[in-house]
């Protein structure tokens, strides 16, 4: 085989999960892949004779080049307008994509780490990468680290679920709040919602959406009696049922023909937080995700 072709096999084999670290660390999959794009390209240019262990090296790579993208981030995020969510991934199914065990809650925790903590944090404990491999990615000593990982996992240790919700009743709650926020149906309502639930919307400034949080469930059933009597119950239409960043969801049509994502976090079969995204920036895979769910 071609040198070439042999570099680029190299390098498919190890894409998804250089995608998966870089939609951790940036929690966009579109700045994922350009950071992907200029691995690969940096991949081609390099001495491979000298390159021992392809994975940790391209994970070096990868890795520090998000954290030269989240200086300009953090930046963007200062002027962001209202809350800021994640991209959302959508669970395709596909093999290295979507298989860790991260869901939207930890990655909202994860933006309250430094970029240090949470590239140690990630490599680390999530990615499986040795604490010298680490290091060397890092440009730090190996006890350093070890405290970054430290500090990142007690301040994420909060956002990981005590009790995953199970496939079947994730979707159960999904659907069943579907129908009951659509419909106005404000005892449905209370009997899903946690008394501390809290909704996040996610408009970046380009369509309607709360700007700040919204806690508590008397609030919520206000908010969602008031939808429904403002905008009648047809204001929006199911489009699939899905999974999104490891918690139950779906994707909708709002009124207008907005598209919508919506993520439910579950404790104790309670919906403890709503996550809303209606940026249609950051909806841009979405759409060809769910066209490749549906059947031909």
């Amino acid at each position: 085989m071609p040198q070439t072709d042999t570099a680029t096999a190299i390098f498919e084999a190890h894409r998804p999960r250089l995608l998966r670290i870089g939609y951790r660390m940036l929690g966009s999959r579109s700045e994922a892949e350009d950071i992907v794009q200029e691995a690969w390209l940096r991949w081609i240019a390099a001495d491979r004779t000298a390159v021992a262990a392809p994975y940790p090296f391209l994970a070096r790579i990868v890795t520090r080049l998000c954290l030269d993208q989240m200086k300009s981030a953090r930046a963007r995020r200062e002027t962001y307008v209202g809350a800021w969510l994640p991209e959302p991934l959508v669970e395709t199914g596909e093999e290295g994509v979507d298989e860790d065990d991260l869901t939207l809650t930890l990655m909202m925790a994860l933006e309250r780490l430094s970029p240090l903590e949470r590239a140690a944090f990630l490599l680390h404990d999530v990615f499986g990468l040795p604490l010298g491999a680490v290091a060397d990615t890092l440009g730090r000593e190996a006890p350093a680290v070890r405290q970054l990982a430290v500090r990142a996992r007690r301040n994420v240790r909060s956002a990981r679920p005590r009790f995953p919700v199970a496939r079947e009743e994730g979707e159960r709650i999904a659907r069943a709040f579907f129908d009951a926020s659509v419909s106005g149906d404000v005892a449905s309502l209370r009997t899903l919602l946690a008394q501390n639930a809290v909704l996040c919307s996610d408009g970046g400034g380009k369509v309607l959406a709360f700007r700040n949080p919204i806690a508590g469930v008397e609030r919520l059933l206000r908010l969602f009696a008031g939808v429904r009597r403002k905008w009648g119950p047809d204001r929006a239409a199911l489009v699939a049922p899905v999974w999104i960043d490891g918690l139950p969801g779906y994707v909708s049509r709002e009124r207008g023909g907005l598209l919508q994502t919506t993520a439910l976090a579950i404790e104790d079969g309670r919906i403890t937080a709503i996550y809303i995204t209606r940026n249609p920036d950051k909806l841009r895979h979405v759409l060809a995700d769910i066209a490749d769910r549906r059947p031909h």
